[in-house]
């Protein structure tokens, strides 16, 4: 039986060093930390490669989150590795070192183990990867989204731009979002945003939470304000994972449901950023999720107002 959600990206060694503690070898990468946040909601595959140096703990965690790594290739070379280092402001990383090793030679083939997925992320990668696997599949997703980068933004934009046309869902940070339009202004910049294919953006704010702007109206969604912050590697990328097992499970991307999404993606965050890499996420139970989710309604909500003679 194929998986509902297929994660295109990147799976990880990372070396990690925050004012809390540092890992080294840590299971991580787009595709995983995705997968396994996405996994509370729906069926997930992925499609990545690794290196032979990969350790059999990340394949065993992935089976038992009950993902299914048909579409992950294994290499003679080694995994993709990144070195990072925060400070106490956690919203900046310091890259220190990236080895894309096995990732160079990287060809996905999403169409021969997935051929009609429901949703399809394509998260970060080269856009010229990203337009082969559209070509690939017969049948269109009914929700393709995407992330990207800096990076594609100056060095691939028009390979970029032609891959946002096919593209129903962005996850974009804000710097990006800048980047990509030339507009300082977020509400703008998500308007040519909108312009360029994607109708649904989803701008990342880090620890102010993020933004969904959708047909007719904006959602804002916070961040849990938590007591223990380890490490926010992975945190945007279990953001996307939430949000769309969510937007995959109910096959609605009605505005309720696009709010309601964007909450479950700051609550599987929140989890991610309160521990070193995937430690945070891989062992929840819905119990403790529904709980933080609750504080998230919290965190949220207010009794009506009264403004004159009005009552809002």
């Amino acid at each position: 039986m194929s998986p509902n959600l297929v994660i295109v990206g990147t799976v990880a060694l990372d070396d990690v060093t925050t004012p809390f503690g540092t890992v080294n070898r840590a299971l991580g990468g787009s595709a995983f930390y995705g997968a396994i946040a996405a996994s509370y909601w729906t069926s997930v595959g992925i499609v990545a490669v690794v290196g032979e140096d990969y350790p059999e703990t990340g394949l065993n965690l992935l089976a038992s989150r009950g993902i299914d790594a048909r579409g992950l290739e294994r290499s003679s070379e080694k995994t993709f590795a990144w070195t990072g280092e925060y400070s106490y402001d956690l919203n900046t990383a310091i890259t220190r070192d990236t080895r894309l090793n096995c990732l160079l030679s990287f060809d996905p083939k999403v169409a021969l183990h997935y051929p009609r997925p429901e949703t399809l992320f394509l998260a970060n990668v080269d856009p010229e990867i990203q337009g082969r696997i559209l070509d690939q599949l017969s049948d269109r997703p009914r929700l393709v989204a995407l992330d990207t980068m800096n990076y594609w933004i100056e060095s691939k934009k028009e390979a970029l731009l032609k891959v946002l046309r096919r593209t129903d869902l962005l996850t974009i940070n804000e710097s990006e979002a800048r980047m990509l339009t030339g507009e300082f202004n977020l509400v703008r910049a998500a308007d040519a945003i909108r312009k360029m294919g994607p109708k649904i953006i989803v701008l990342k704010k880090g620890e102010h939470g993020a933004l969904v702007f959708y047909e007719g109206g904006i959602f804002a969604s916070p961040a849990m304000p938590l007591e223990v912050v380890k490490d926010p590697t992975g945190a945007g990328d279990s953001f996307a994972g939430g949000l769309l097992g969510y937007l995959t499970r109910h096959a609605k991307l009605s505005p309720e449901f696009l709010r309601q999404a964007a909450i479950v993606g700051s609550t599987m965050a929140s989890f991610c950023v309160s521990d070193f890499g995937v430690a945070g996420t891989k062992e929840l139970t819905m119990d403790q999720i529904s709980r933080r989710t609750g504080e998230f309604l919290d965190l949220t909500a207010f009794p009506r107002i009264d403004i004159g003679d009005r009552r809002l």
